[in-house]
């Protein structure tokens, strides 16, 4: 007998009879004598309709007031999920964040987990019940209601499987496990029956959208064994994402080529070659919140330099405008920018043993005749930008290049 934390998706749950559907899958996994507690997302598109509907009455939504309108999609779900299970025989409770508790800091709408009280869970679960409970929430030390943000479900799952020790975390979504690459970009991508933690969180950071990177960090930290399936097959095995790569085998070089379409490029020109410059650009920057990926300074001529960095294709506006600033501030050059970019990457922990995956990349994509404008890299990945119209044929073909659709 197994202690199983499942997690189903907005389109796992997206109406009653998915509902009905998810309640069967349970009642299967609970006659066969495991302990089952199912975390839910709001059914799809409720969470975008309830934000939609505080943004009708208040431009600017408190964020306080926000996190009580968006938890409730979550709720609807949990109950009718333990009606459709009680429905079909099977004991079953509702929880939401709050009557758990899961305990979080009170940053309203991207709330981070400090602790979880697991034993009002326990305690049903050996009285035969099925706990239910809402995911992407929780309550403050105050007593206020948050939420995780974006794709806080997945965070919600895992650690609920931390704190109760599980045996392993099932997170059901619409695709059947992690791919080698997209299917709709590639049609011969494979699917990973295995891939390290270290290999999911690249993935996850660099565009793959299978999993929210915070819950696979979650995972990582804790040790919770991680698989992804898919909640229209009953067949599969999906992917286990484990923390140790398979010994016993010989690893693929590349487990997976990633891809993100939402980056931009800012270049500041002729810029004082000094020490402090690179704070002076990337402090306002980060001062309004922008995140920062790859960073490139070039070698000084002069007495100056030009500085690019990229950031999300949303902040693109924003991070050009706070660089008009402090370009005068510098006495910079001039400020260039191309939003018209993407970044496509290399993942694999089989780079550790094997040399020459960057110049095997490189030529691959100089025989295309696809220019890069940067790379970055790390132990186990390697990254560059490419202008946006290169994307799907350099993602094809580095794709075919490492023999993943072998």
């Amino acid at each position: 007998m197994a202690l199983i934390v499942q997690k189903y998706g907005g389109t796992s749950v997206g109406n009653p009879e998915r509902i009905k559907n998810v309640a069967k899958r349970v009642a299967k996994f609970q006659a066969q004598g495991h302990q089952v507690v199912v975390v839910v997302s709001a059914m799809s598109g409720e969470t975008n309709k309830l934000i939609a509907l505080a943004k009708e009455v208040q431009a600017t939504p408190d964020p306080r007031e926000l996190d009580a309108i968006m938890s409730t999609g979550e709720q609807v779900t949990t109950g009718l999920l333990s009606m459709a299970l009680m429905d079909i025989g099977c004991k079953a409770k509702s929880y939401t964040g709050g009557q758990v508790k899961v305990l979080t800091d009170s940053t309203h709408t991207k709330a981070r987990i400090l602790s979880i009280d697991e034993s009002n869970m326990r305690r049903d679960l050996d009285a035969g019940h099925v706990v239910v409970v809402a995911g992407f929430q929780g309550v403050d030390e105050h007593g206020n209601i948050t939420t995780l943000g974006r794709g806080g479900s997945d965070t919600s799952g895992v650690a609920l499987a931390a704190a109760l020790k599980a045996d392993e975390c099932q997170i059901y979504t619409d695709v059947d496990g992690v791919y080698t690459t997209d299917p709709r970009v590639v049609p011969e991508a494979k699917k990973l029956d295995t891939i390290t933690f270290e290999e999911m969180l690249e993935m996850a950071s660099l565009g793959s959208k299978v999993l929210q990177i915070r819950s696979v960090e979650f995972a990582g930290k804790y040790k919770v064994k991680l698989r992804v399936l898919s909640s229209f097959q009953d067949e599969g095995e999906g992917t286990l994402i484990t923390v140790e790569e398979d010994k016993n085998m010989e690893q693929p070089i590349i487990s997976g080529i990633a891809f993100n379409r939402d980056e931009a490029k800012l270049t500041m020109l002729g810029v004082p070659d000094t020490p402090g410059i690179a704070y002076q650009i990337l402090g306002s920057i980060a001062d309004a919140n922008i995140d920062v990926d790859m960073i490139i300074q070039n070698v000084g001529h002069d007495g100056t330099t030009d500085f690019s960095f990229t950031v999300n294709r949303g902040d693109f506006a924003k991070a050009q405008s706070i660089l008009e600033g402090v370009k005068a501030k510098l006495g910079a050059r001039e400020i260039t920018g191309d939003n018209k970019i993407c970044k496509v990457s290399a993942v694999g922990v089989g780079m550790r043993s094997h040399p020459g995956v960057a110049s095997k990349m490189f030529k691959a994509l100089a025989d295309e005749g696809i220019n890069i404008q940067m790379i970055s890299t790390s132990e186990i990945k390697i990254s560059v930008v490419l202008d946006e119209k290169y994307l799907e044929l350099a993602v094809r073909m580095l794709h075919r290049t490492f023999g993943l659709d072998q």
